[in-house]
């Protein structure tokens, strides 16, 4: 099993790495990983690791069997072994993108309280589709909202419970779609705020900017109907 280093830091750019297996055609499995995979709406890392004085391209990141974390590799996987040691480097622009948008859809879902059936992040947008049977009329409004969220400069932390925990608080969970991160005896709560400001709190997996001024401006965007009770809102950063 790989231990996620991105879960105790998200901002680490770089760290030492150690081959413990190998996926299918491409994939190197490391004992410890600042790359985290595709999961939640949130792409998976890229970068590059170093072994043996080689430099290998990360074009992707996957989970794999047995909670392992699966690096893609674009070739030369002959030429390392298990137990090769080295350094990974993050792709750290396009990680912290992620990061940004993946925070400001926590906001978004405190602007729009309203169950959450599916979501996407990209480093330049991202959306959530809502249960919402009538469409939104007040879309500027909403924006004027989410960013005054973002320059309120709220304090980003995580705590843990366990399973059985979540099981007994099911309205910590937000998204219908997608279920929170289960079966190693503890979920990852996210919170906005601290106890006397806290305005969200929920199960997530993902990574997270500490602060939401880090965000930057967003404005909400296309707004679709994707079904008699679904709609899709967009966020995009503002120019």
């Amino acid at each position: 099993m790989t231990s996620s280093l991105f879960g105790e830091d998200a901002y680490l750019k770089e760290a030492p790495g150690k081959i413990i297996g190998f996926s299918g055609e491409n994939g190197v499995i490391l004992e410890k990983s600042i790359f985290y995979p595709t999961g939640g709406g949130q792409p998976g890392d890229t970068g590059s690791v170093v072994f043996n004085g080689d430099t290998f391209p990360v074009e992707e990141t996957v989970k794999g069997d047995n909670n392992d974390i699966v690096l893609l590799l674009t070739d030369g996987l002959s030429s390392l072994t298990v137990g090769d040691t080295g350094t990974q480097f993050l792709n750290w622009d396009m990680r912290y993108a992620h990061m940004k948008v993946h925070t400001a859809l926590h906001l978004l879902s405190v602007v729009i309280p309203l169950p959450v059936t599916g979501g996407a992040i990209t480093s330049i947008k991202g959306r959530l589709d809502f249960n919402m049977p009538n469409a939104i009329e007040n879309k500027d409004e909403l924006t004027d909202r989410l960013n005054q969220l973002i320059l309120a400069d709220y304090e980003i932390t995580e705590s843990w419970i366990s399973d059985e925990e979540l099981q007994a608080n099911p309205s910590l969970v937000k998204t219908m779609s997608v279920k929170p991160p289960t079966g190693a005896g503890k979920v990852r709560l996210v919170r906005i705020g601290n106890d006397d400001t806290q305005i969200d709190l929920q199960p997530c997996g993902g990574t997270h900017v500490k602060r939401t001024s880090e965000i930057g401006m967003m404005h909400l965007g296309k707004m679709q109907k994707k079904g008699q009770l679904n709609r899709r809102v967009n966020i995009n950063f503002s120019n």
